[in-house]
């Protein structure tokens, strides 16, 4: 059961008190403060029916149970931690499955953010299962904050000096111009300038094995620059839009997963879309975003599908349906 919160939830925090999760709630409080938006803390909880007897699931919710008052000792930590926050400030408990409780809240918020990995109801395995499942299904763009993440910050605690540049995986699909419009928005919010990133795999997956039988130097030039085309067009599209954003771009050799992993490690948050040439359709999560997400040193935010007036002619929806 997912309570009824009223009013925009601006962004959107899932708090279990894990080291992850104060580090997903630290640099929420920052993000919501640099735009003027509220910050709600959410902590989730359920119990199992074999242990507390409980019949009615309305009970399950305001009984006054083990894992309730666990919870809202949980959010106390939070309220501690939030203490001094300049801004607007929402904390809640609710009943139910974690990673749902957030996907279900998320259609009302501008931001979703979790640790990469956490405890109780927020606990996972190499990438938690809430990290996991958020990206795939929430209605907003996601960041996932990884075990490394250090809020860089000087006199004030809520506001960044962070003068990283925010980084953008890029390729030819929907997703990610979509993600190259947030990450610009990112950017331009932050004051640093936007990479656009391109990974440039072997020609032939056999080279990973077999790189003696590589293509011809000219052959892998001419296909550098070809890519190279691509990314500087995508960089007049976006100055169309950002015109005072700096942007840069480079085609990087190597798998876009692996490419992308180094980019998390220098840049302060680094973007992708949901999907992006190559994936399978039916996936809700493309094999290089949930892969960067696993293994990433530094932010990470997946951008859902959408329409955005912004986009080339061709990325609408009706365009797209008519090419196939």
């Amino acid at each position: 059961m997912v309570l009824d919160i009223h009013g925009s939830l601006g962004v959107l925090v899932g708090f279990d008190g894990s080291d992850h999760a104060t580090r997903a709630l630290r640099w929420s409080a920052v993000e919501a403060r640099r735009h003027g938006l509220p910050i709600t803390v959410i902590t989730a909880f359920t119990v199992p029916r074999a242990i507390a007897g409980y019949t009615d699931s309305v009970t399950e919710v305001t009984g006054d149970t083990l894992a309730r008052r666990g919870a809202e000792a949980t959010l106390d930590s939070a309220r501690e931690i939030l203490k001094d926050f300049p801004g607007e400030a929402q904390f809640h408990v609710e009943y139910g499955d974690a990673a749902g409780v957030m996907v279900a809240h998320s259609s009302n918020a501008e931001l979703a953010v979790v640790g990469a990995r956490g405890r109780g109801g927020f606990i996972g395995r190499v990438l938690g299962s809430v990290a996991s499942a958020l990206p795939s299904h929430a209605a907003c763009p996601t960041v996932v904050i990884d075990k490394n993440y250090d809020l860089t910050t000087g006199d004030d605690p809520w506001l960044s000096n962070d003068e990283r540049p925010v980084t953008v995986g890029m390729d030819s699909s929907h997703g990610a111009k979509l993600a190259a419009l947030k990450a610009a928005e990112v950017a331009a919010a932050h004051h640093v300038p936007l990479r656009v990133v391109m990974g440039a795999p072997p020609l032939d997956g056999a080279l990973l094995w077999y790189p003696e039988l590589g293509p011809r130097e000219d052959e892998h030039n001419q296909r550098r620059r070809e890519l190279e085309d691509r990314l500087q067009v995508i960089v007049r599209w976006l100055s169309e839009h950002f015109e005072n954003l700096v942007i840069s771009c480079a085609v990087v050799d190597g798998l876009p997963v692996e490419v992308l992993r180094e980019e998390t490690q220098i840049s302060q948050l680094t973007v992708v879309g949901t999907r992006g040439r190559g994936g399978i359709a039916s996936a809700l999560l493309g094999s290089t975003s949930s892969s960067l997400l696993m293994h990433a040193d530094g932010p990470v935010m997946v951008v859902p599908e959408a329409d955005d007036p912004r986009l080339p002619e061709e990325e609408h929806p009706a365009a797209r349906k008519a090419a196939h």
